[in-house]
């Protein structure tokens, strides 16, 4: 039987509290201690958690030597908190952007790889369970041809936000999303960008990716509208499928007239019909809960996670030619 690993959260926000239930919840983990700048904070969530709070992540780390840790603080912090737990030797696991810069993000990279730790990046909906299935979906080809994705991420502003736009903040999660269901990086971005209530950053993202294979993306994102919605739609040739991240659906709109079509034909658009409507079957479970998981299970393995540093550093690339085409109303290509 494995050893407990021990774990601790460095950050304890919203989703590092949520870090905090979901290790306790974990079996083979024994989370040690967490960390946040907050006293306040700290002593109430220890109350709650039975967890002992530190306001130094240092003092948290060379006191109680975690085997591995989550790093949930503001994105500006992300370089300084996880170099300082990688030289140590403790497997990081980074709230998504990996860094504030690129520069930043590489110095992550690297520093692991030469301490050799593991190094995940918390691009949640990577483990959401309809993409899994709907990106087997696409690898087998059963959509045909790829014509359009279509992401759609938006809702009211949180007062969380401090230190990012809605780009950063928020379509960094499709960005990944995309890129890992077209296979790879886009060749090139356009978008426009708007600001209505954020200070400082964008609030709105009207984006749109060109990929190699001729597969083009919309993005649509925003901390302006007064409901919350989280979709993803992928149109081929065979039909389109439409995710629900929230509720974990996946719902098929076949076309009607490639039903007859065998699988060569289907590479090319012959014709579209209404077909029948299918709701796929969905093992539901929470999004963060795998994430860990799959984080522990590349630690105890010594493997890869799902969402690597490189990944989540080509995802922010990305994003920042988003914002700067925004900025510069030009095309950018990658």
């Amino acid at each position: 039987m494995n050893e407990p690993l021990r774990a601790a959260v460095i950050g304890t926000g919203v989703m590092g509290q949520h870090h905090v239930r979901v290790y306790r919840e974990i079996p083979g983990i024994e989370l040690v201690g967490f960390a946040d700048a907050d006293e306040k904070q700290c002593a109430i969530l220890s109350k709650r958690s039975a967890v002992r709070g530190y306001t130094d992540y240092r003092q948290l780390l060379d006191t109680e030597l975690p085997d591995l840790i989550t790093v949930a603080v503001p994105t500006a912090l992300h370089y300084e908190v996880a170099s300082e737990a990688i030289r140590r030797g403790i497997h990081v696991l980074i709230e998504k952007p990996i860094a504030e810069t690129e520069v930043d993000g590489q110095a992550l990279i690297d520093l692991a790889q030469e301490h050799n730790v593991v190094l995940a990046v918390g691009h949640i909906e990577r483990h959401n369970p309809a993409i899994s299935v709907l990106k087997k979906i696409i690898d087998e080809q059963q959509l045909g041809v790829i014509f359009q994705m279509r992401a759609q991420r938006v809702g009211p502003f949180p007062a969380r936000i401090r230190d990012v736009g809605v780009v950063i903040d928020l379509a960094t999660h499709d960005i990944d999303i995309l890129c890992h269901l077209a296979g790879g990086a886009p060749l090139r971005v356009f978008a426009e960008t708007q600001q209505n209530i954020h200070s400082t950053r964008e609030d709105m993202l009207s984006g749109m990716m060109r990929f190699a294979n001729g597969t083009t993306a919309m993005l649509e994102i925003n901390w302006l509208t007064p409901t919350k919605s989280r979709r993803l739609t992928v149109l081929g040739a065979a039909g389109m499928y439409e995710v629900d991240y929230i509720t974990q659906d996946l719902t098929y709109y076949e076309n009607g007239a490639a039903l007859e079509a065998d699988f060569r034909s289907l590479q090319l658009l012959r014709g579209v019909s209404e077909g029948r409507m299918i709701r796929e079957r969905i093992e539901k479970r929470e999004p963060l809960r795998l994430e860990l998981e799959d984080f522990i299970g590349a630690v105890r393995e010594g493997r890869a996670p799902l969402v690597t540093g490189k990944d989540s550093l080509a995802a922010l690339r990305i994003a920042h030619a988003l914002v700067e085409s925004g900025q510069t109303h030009q095309v950018i290509e990658l």
